[in-house]
């Protein structure tokens, strides 16, 4: 064994003892050595090993600040060199001092004699943060992904997407509560303290631990892919960068041949155009529970990036809510179910999502469909409009 194997083995034992409510101080006496000399990539590795223990990642948020701060000068002496194509990450990192420079702007306001009277301005300022969850969705739906195909360890990213969750969820509760008359100035300022620590903190371990190991593991070819991938998401608080055309879909063309079935027959030209005018959202997941293709509508509902293609659902759901994804998934396998629909509120629509199972014409479960749809227009009909 190694000695970066052996000081990550006496960092698990320093952070499982800490999530078990050890002494703090204590702990860090013992482990000094180890902890002074941790490297961003061995932060994965640790908390990797508990997520394969079990732990949840909403458990290991309970201790995780208080171990990123212990580890915090190590990693912040830690030397990286970003790579030659690094445009991806500087677009990540200038929208990162973006959005220091609001929640600054937003310190200033709180300072303000009396926060409650001034709640006019914080409300426009919060909601303006919303803007940032496009910057989340980059690194789940794109930089994530080409993580997880690197190497085992990588699902841990599923405890920064649980972050991400949580600063989303105190983004509208904070709305809620400068929204709501009877909100004293403490419950303000307390709610406003909750959310700009939350938001800093995931900044902070983007900056100490995810950027410097991307840099370390991923190649030319998957930035300069991530990069095209990213102009389909916004750039929140900074300037769009020069547009680039996503790639097409599909490799096929109309000379590759003809779709034929028993219904009749389309060129791939035309099968990649029906797909994309439908006015719903796909999404297909193998048998193997890959992600295997999603249909790219005019207006998509939910963010998608080829990142996705061949990641497995388990990394595709935040961590609260896969479980009942692969509960649903499992019923579709066993032939307990076949269909599975939900209905939300998303960005001022209701969204009406189906799960169908697929089968092969013995019966054999090949995968699952998701499909999406924006049923504003339709639930609002009355009478009848006919064609004539």
């Amino acid at each position: 064994m190694s000695v970066d194997e052996k000081r990550v083995e006496r960092l698990i034992e320093y952070t499982k003892s800490l999530l078990d409510g050890g002494d703090g101080k204590a702990l860090y006496d013992q482990y000094c050595s180890d902890i002074e000399h941790v490297k961003p990539s061995e932060v994965f590795d640790i908390f990797y090993h508990l997520l394969q223990e079990g732990r949840k990642p909403k458990s290991i948020l309970l201790c995780l600040d208080k171990v990123i701060n212990v580890f915090y000068k190590s990693l912040i002496n830690y030397a990286w060199e970003k790579p030659s194509e690094d445009d991806f990450i500087n677009n990540l990192l200038a929208e990162n001092a973006a959005l220091v420079m609001k929640i600054e702007a937003i310190k200033k306001i709180i300072k303000l004699e009396n926060c409650v009277e001034n709640r006019v301005l914080l409300l426009e300022a919060i909601s303006e943060l919303k803007l940032f969850n496009e910057h989340y969705l980059k690194k789940e739906n794109i930089l994530f992904p080409y993580l997880e195909k690197r190497m085992p360890k990588f699902q841990g990213l599923s405890i920064m997407w649980s972050l991400h969750d949580r600063v989303r969820q105190e983004i509208r509760e904070t709305i809620e509560i400068l929204g709501n008359v009877t909100s004293s100035e403490k419950d303000i300022n307390q709610k406003l303290g909750m959310l700009i620590f939350s938001m800093l903190g995931v900044l902070k371990k983007e900056e100490l631990i995810l950027i410097p190991v991307a840099s370390e593991v991923l190649e030319h070819t998957e930035w300069n892919a991530m990069y095209k991938q990213s102009f389909e998401y916004d750039f929140p608080f900074i300037e769009k960068p020069e547009v680039f055309l996503p790639d097409a879909v599909t490799s096929f063309s109309v000379k590759d041949g003809i779709y034929k079935t028993e219904t009749g027959s389309l060129t791939y030209e035309q099968l990649e155009s029906l797909f994309s005018a439908i006015p719903v959202d796909l999404t297909f997941i193998d048998a193997q529970d890959k992600v295997r293709y999603f249909s790219r509508s005019q207006e998509r509902i939910f963010p998608r990036s080829t990142a996705v293609l061949g990641r497995d659902v388990r990394q595709c759901h935040p961590p609260e809510s896969v479980d009942k994804v692969l509960e649903i998934i499992e019923a579709f396998k066993s032939g307990a179910r076949e269909k599975a629909v939900f209905w939300i509120n998303y960005k001022a629509h209701k969204v009406w999502i189906q799960y169908f199972a697929l089968r092969d014409q013995a019966g054999v479960y090949i995968g699952t469909l998701e499909v999406s749809q924006i049923v504003d227009e339709i639930i609002s009909i009355k009478g009848e409009k006919r064609l004539m």
